[in-house]
């Protein structure tokens, strides 16, 4: 036994990379599902959108781009699966000119293929506005002046679930996937806090201190905080995706190198006490 974790010390770097990579590149491709518990903040997002009557409008904004999309976007694919299980009206809006590419391939992967959902009866992309925060104020005042087309140039007029919506207190709900500025701080501000309609925010990791406040006081509903939030969710949705992908991924590399390190120091351990001998 001491002779195997000697020679384990010596192993070359070269097979740790590999070993490394493996346990990485595996569980990306098929999610294990390790067991995950949810935050009271995940869980109250969750319980949210689920006691929203069915039918109900919801409104989603996409504030995130390429850079943020490993942890962001398995939020999007979650939150809306669970809207469209629930056959809610998903109205999507876009701060940042990347959301809107974020948005067309989340809305093409569960609108389109996975639920087989019409455009203009259950969803609608409204599309990208410049402007950061005067775009949520134009939201709340009259959306049909800020957006007179949406991103497929089709006439608001001519949208049939856009009858009745013509401001913001005309959505049951907000949900915005956020990265920065503009982002949910601006919702929170000039949108949900002065009208009163609940809203929850999907962020990255090392926003939700800066966000946090927001819950605690009421004004959010609940925060999903980067990946551990988007697999928190997909675990509440009873749905294997990319949150949950990335956690395994992250938890089996991470268990691979506390091993390593152990075992290096065993062995490093062994080769003194050997070396004391003679």
């Amino acid at each position: 036994m001491t002779e195997f974790f000697i020679k384990l010390g010596k192993v070359d770097r070269r097979y740790i990379f590999i070993i490394i990579a493996i346990v990485v590149i595996v569980p990306l491709l098929k999610p294990i599902g390790l067991p995950i518990r949810p935050t009271q903040s995940s869980q109250m997002v969750f319980d949210s959108i689920e006691s929203l009557p069915r039918g109900s409008k919801i409104l989603m904004s996409f504030e995130y781009g390429p850079s943020t999309k490993p942890e962001i976007h398995p939020m999007a694919i979650g939150v809306l699966r669970h809207a469209f299980r629930n056959d809610h009206q998903v109205y999507v809006t876009c701060l940042w000119p990347d959301g809107l590419f974020m948005a067309l391939e989340a809305l093409k992967d569960i609108a389109d293929d996975e639920f087989g959902k019409v455009y203009g009866e259950d969803y609608v992309l409204l599309g990208f506005r410049p402007g950061n925060e005067a775009v949520v104020k134009g939201i709340v005042s009259d959306i049909r002046k800020l957006y007179t087309i949406d991103a497929r140039n089709t006439l608001v007029e001519d949208i049939p679930m856009m009858e009745g919506i013509n401001k913001f207190e005309d959505f049951n709900y907000l949900f915005t996937f956020s990265a920065g500025f503009p982002g949910t701080i601006e919702w929170v501000q000039y949108a949900a806090d002065p009208t009163g309609i609940p809203m929850s925010t999907g962020v990255t990791s090392i926003q939700v201190n800066e966000v946090k406040p927001y819950e605690q006081s009421g004004q959010v509903k609940g925060i999903l905080a980067g990946m551990p939030g988007a697999a928190e969710y997909e675990s509440l949705i009873e749905q294997k995706g990319g949150g949950i992908a990335g956690m395994d991924a992250q938890s089996i590399a991470h268990l691979v190198i506390v091993l390593f390190i152990i075992f290096g120091n065993i062995a490093f351990y062994l080769e003194r006490q050997r070396a004391k001998k003679y």
